[in-house]
């Protein structure tokens, strides 16, 4: 069946289903054969978004690592002995992303400590550690650093029913060393348990973490420090931030040069239909959920790869309704109010006007990752490919088509 969106159809995405990919799977090829059907069925169009999942890339790419090998770079990034005491500074509570993370730190110093400092009453990405109403409780009686027997009771995430403090203390245990947990906002305060090293293990706050624990225990590295020094997979530029939980006691990196890749099938999909379209590598999106406060963004950036047309873009506009309004009061008929918003579309205005309150610009490259993520989801839709249209206008063609990526990525 061929599908042609009418002109009054605006910005869509449409999850675009595929195989089964496998590490070893010749990606490029399998996408390309989805897209000449888009092509072949009038769906895909100049200006066009193609947005992949990392997690096939980096499956493709064989990009895992065990915990095995996550211990021998902490020992080796820390200079730690087997009975050494390693601090763990804000991670998250989330057992895909950190549980075996956990494991290959604990790993690394099998007969000595592991000192794991959560920040409360949440993690970094809105986990809930213990209820606020209880933080403000024994943050008054405790001056701010609160140990596990300061707690009445063992206290679960309200959404997933996990003890992450005894979860963790048990991973450290089956690892052979000693856990030391303990919730404290200070970051300076994994001083108090003398640590050999430190592992600031937050992500998109990681930076101010590790300048603030260098100031009291100079041997830190960050996530991204470790496993992220080699030339080919398995490894990431992004060391352990963005990885995930894979089978057994494996984890899956992000995906390695992910840029290099976005830009190799740009090139593959204009010799193949002629067609300019963007491609976006993306992880989580930027979303915020509004129940539960969780921010879904667990990834350090919303996309590992993107070509030259998406970087430094951004979404921004006029405020429609706003116009709408103002020309209606003036009495305006329906013909001449989208005339001047025809007119008001082709000016070029300051960010500060008023024509443009409420209409913050965004980072094109966040909200293409959040819609993609948003449409594929993260479970069994089985669409890892995204095809997001109306985002581009043929302006914005005549702008970056004369950008292709550097040679160097291609």
């Amino acid at each position: 069946m061929t599908l042609n969106l009418p002109d009054y159809v605006g910005s869509c995405a449409f999850g675009i289903k595929m195989g089964v990919i496998v590490p070893g799977s010749d990606l490029q090829t399998m996408l390309l054969q989805e897209i000449t059907k888009l092509d072949r069925d009038n769906m895909l169009a100049d200006c066009d978004v193609l947005a992949i999942t990392e997690s096939i890339v980096a499956r493709a790419q064989n990009n895992f690592i065990g915990t095995d090998v996550v211990a021998e770079d902490v020992r080796e990034t820390l200079s730690l002995q087997p009975d050494s005491t390693v601090g763990v500074v804000f991670p998250i509570a989330s057992r895909n992303r950190f549980s075996l993370i956990m494991e290959g730190i604990a790993r690394a110093v099998p007969e000595g400590q592991v000192a794991v400092q959560f920040s409360y009453p949440h993690d970094e990405v809105g986990n809930q550690i213990i209820p606020p109403e209880v933080a403000c409780e024994l943050e008054a009686r405790t001056g701010g650093l609160i140990t596990s027997g300061d707690l009445d009771r063992e206290y679960t995430h309200p959404l997933t029913g996990v003890n992450y403090i005894g979860l963790y203390e048990e991973i450290i245990r089956r690892a052979g060393a000693a856990p030391r947990i303990f919730l404290c906002n200070d970051p300076r305060r994994i001083d108090d348990f003398e640590p050999d090293g430190v592992v600031v293990a937050d992500i998109h706050t990681r930076e101010r973490t590790r300048s603030v624990v260098s100031g009291v225990v100079g041997n830190c590295c960050t996530l991204r420090d470790l496993c992220n020094r080699g030339d080919s997979p398995p490894t990431s530029e992004w060391g352990l931030l963005g990885s995930n939980m894979s089978s057994g006691s494996r984890l899956k990196l992000a995906p390695y040069l992910a840029d290099v890749f976005a830009c190799s099938l740009q090139e593959e999909i204009r010799e193949a239909t002629g067609k300019h379209v963007e491609i976006l590598i993306y992880g989580d999106g930027a979303y915020k959920d509004p129940g539960s406060g969780i921010y879904e963004l667990a990834d350090p950036i919303t996309a590992f790869g993107a070509t030259a047309g998406i970087d430094g873009c951004l979404r921004e506009g006029f405020k429609m309704k706003y116009l709408v309004d103002l020309h209606h009061e003036a009495g305006r008929s329906e013909e001449e109010i989208s005339a001047l918003l025809r007119e008001e579309s082709a000016r070029t205005r300051a960010i500060d006007c008023i024509t443009c309150e409420g209409t913050t610009p965004r980072c094109m490259r966040d909200v293409l990752a959040s819609l993609a993520d948003l449409v594929s989801g993260s479970a069994d839709a089985g669409t890892p490919m995204i095809l997001i249209k109306g985002i581009y206008n043929r302006e914005s063609l005549e702008e970056f088509q004369g950008e292709s990526c550097p040679e160097s990525l291609l």
